[in-house]
């Protein structure tokens, strides 16, 4: 990760790798930015006051290595960006001095949304008095269904299936029980278009042909005297008794005149052929004119009659299609869109008996979650609190609390949903629920529901003794809120792995066992993810894979050489100086060497 212009940073690199890697460095030397970069990276608030005095803006670029298969690298792919060598994703922001932001991802400039949610999906932060994973109740539930695997996911998923076909069922009751004038209404002018359409019993491209025969009727006198004048033209009149020439005759005596020398040149007996085709159509063109001659009839009453009805189909062309095969079409739709609106009475029904099944079936799924949270979050909250011993809170306990709420119209949860601590103790409040069910003394509580179950979860801390549990963050200090913050990622990262932690100053407040507490479980965080933890505590920093110190120049810089990785001696140094401050001194480096022999113990034993 690269920072630039970023507070004190004026150019400073980072080379991050696998496991644990701790930052550390004098108060005020800049170690806080490179999370405040991180977050820039990860599409949180752009602060103009961020960018250092005198620069034109700040300027964040990191390179992640992405699983190809995985959802982060899938949506970095549907927002346009380009992995290089297949898996490796570079991303930048910047942020100008008068607080504009602009992301890039993959080469390609992306709204800043599209890194949070690449962040969702690869880092989680932990600061101070804050924390990003578990900040609400929603994503607390979230945290537990994943930590109870299968016994939850599976009914949940049946579960979701269900309610998205239940909100559906209800839509569509809601919308035709709302709407049952203005279908009513609907049905009605149907009738009446369909009625009129029936009465008149237009037949298909009737309007088309009945146009046709008006034309032939009204100029039947025109047409006949055409026809006759062509007949007269090509056949000739027998009745006449002058020698005029007619079109047959003249083409006869043309074939006579070829045919007698055709036997001369074979291009003459060509045209002899064709004069005798003309010939033998013109004499087929004559007969039909005939034909039509005598066909022709003029017909007043016929007329009229067409006429009379073209009148009726266009009433109906102008009120239900452009022609009568648009109105047959309208029709068509007309009679099956009323048969659906005449069925609403039976739909409704059908509707109302599948959400009575959806309900009880929902109900059924919900106790199941419902009781596979409880499980689990008994487990969930025992091991955490084994956690909390080991990091100095021995008295502390967490409580996973899954609490529901009564609904006169929620869903009917056959089996009440067990209060109990732990998994024998739920086992043995499912046994004896169900039993008094099987007996009749015991009936479905009707509880309000969402998309995600009939539960609400919270987690709550007890930070010692006699203490009532009370939400996260109300009932702890910023130390103790951060090993809590810890132990639950120690535990749901076993389950349910992220890639990268960070965690800025998560030793706040503590010192001693506590801090070797951390550090220990830091590394075990770092067994299965990426971890990044500013310090200032050497017994945690003594656990590290890699250790950065972020170091000033004499002008108050933090320049490209600013940011080093340290061998074995630089970081007895270090240690020596966060120990007691004189890096030099014998003793501090002796305490140094021994923090990072048993760290190296401990890390062995796993």
């Amino acid at each position: 990760m690269r920072l630039r212009g970023l507070g004190v940073i004026r150019d400073a690199v980072l080379e991050l790798g696998p496991g644990l890697t701790v930052v550390t460095g004098e108060t005020g030397a800049g170690k806080t930015m490179v999370v405040t970069g991180l977050g820039l990276l990860m599409g949180g608030r752009a602060d103009a006051g961020a960018v250092r005095e005198g620069e034109q803006g700040a300027f964040v670029e990191g390179q992640l290595l992405l699983d190809p298969a995985g959802p982060a690298a899938a949506r970095a792919l549907e927002a346009g960006a380009v992995l290089d060598d297949g898996d490796v994703l570079i991303m930048s922001r910047t942020v100008s001095a008068e607080g504009r932001s602009r992301a890039h991802l993959g080469g390609r400039s992306v709204p800043v949304g599209v890194l949070g949610e690449l962040a969702d999906e690869l880092v989680t932060v932990h600061g101070q008095n804050e924390q990003i994973r578990l900040k609400s109740t929603t994503r607390q539930r979230e945290a537990l269904d994943r930590f109870a695997g299968d016994a939850v996911a599976v009914p949940l998923a049946a579960y979701a299936t269900s309610w998205a076909r239940l909100r559906a069922v209800e839509t569509e009751i809601d919308e035709i029980t709302r709407l049952s004038r203005e279908r009513a209404q609907e049905a009605e002018l149907l009738r009446l278009g369909l009625a009129e359409i029936e009465r008149v019993d237009p037949q298909p491209s009737e309007d088309v042909e009945l146009r046709a025969e008006a034309q032939r009727l009204a100029h039947a006198e025109e047409l006949r005297t055409a026809a006759t004048t062509a007949h007269l033209a090509l056949a000739g009149d027998p009745d006449a008794s002058s020698d005029a020439a007619d079109v047959t005759a003249l083409l006869s005596e043309a074939r006579r005149a070829l045919e007698a020398v055709r036997h001369h040149d074979e291009d003459l007996a060509g045209l002899a052929d064709r004069v005798g085709e003309l010939a033998y159509l013109a004499a087929d063109i004559a007969a039909d004119c005939a034909a039509y001659t005598s066909a022709v009839e003029s017909d007043p009453i016929r007329l009229a009659a067409i006429e009379e009805r073209r009148a009726v189909l266009k009433s109906l062309t102008r009120a239900y299609g452009e022609d009568i095969d648009g109105v047959l079409a309208w029709a068509k739709t007309s009679g099956a869109r009323l048969g659906e609106l005449d069925s609403d009475d039976d739909r409704i029904e059908g509707l109302r008996l599948e959400r009575e099944s959806l309900r009880t079936m929902l109900g059924r799924l919900g106790g199941e979650i419902s009781h596979a949270r409880q499980v689990a979050g008994a487990r969930l909250a025992d091991l955490v609190s084994a956690e909390l011993t080991e990091l100095s809170m021995p008295d502390a306990r967490l409580v996973v609390e899954v609490r529901q709420r009564d609904d006169i119209n929620g869903l009917p949860v056959v089996e009440p949903v067990p209060k109990a601590k732990g998994a024998k103790a739920v086992a043995a409040a499912k046994a004896a629920a169900t039993a008094a069910v099987a007996a009749g003394t015991d009936g479905p509580r009707l509880l309000a529901a969402g998309p995600d179950g009939v539960d609400e979860v919270e987690l709550l801390l007890a930070p010692h003794a006699g203490a009532s549990p009370r939400p996260l963050g109300k009932g702890a200090s910023g130390g103790e809120l951060s090993r809590v913050m810890l132990g639950l990622e120690v535990v749901l990262g076993a389950v349910d792995p992220v890639p990268t932690f960070v965690f800025d100053e998560v030793d706040a407040g503590v010192g001693g066992k506590a801090a070797i507490g951390i550090g220990r479980r830091l590394a075990r965080l770092a067994a299965t993810s990426q971890v990044l933890v500013v310090t200032h505590l050497a017994q945690v920093a003594a656990f590290a894979d890699r250790h950065l110190i972020v170091v000033k120049s004499k002008d108050g810089e933090v320049t490209e050489s600013g940011v080093r990785l340290l061998d074995d001696e630089g970081r007895v140094r270090e240690l020596a100086r966060m120990l007691g401050g004189v890096e030099e001194s014998d003793s501090a480096q002796a305490h140094a060497e021994e923090l990072l022999t048993s760290a190296k113990a401990d890390r062995a034993l796993g």
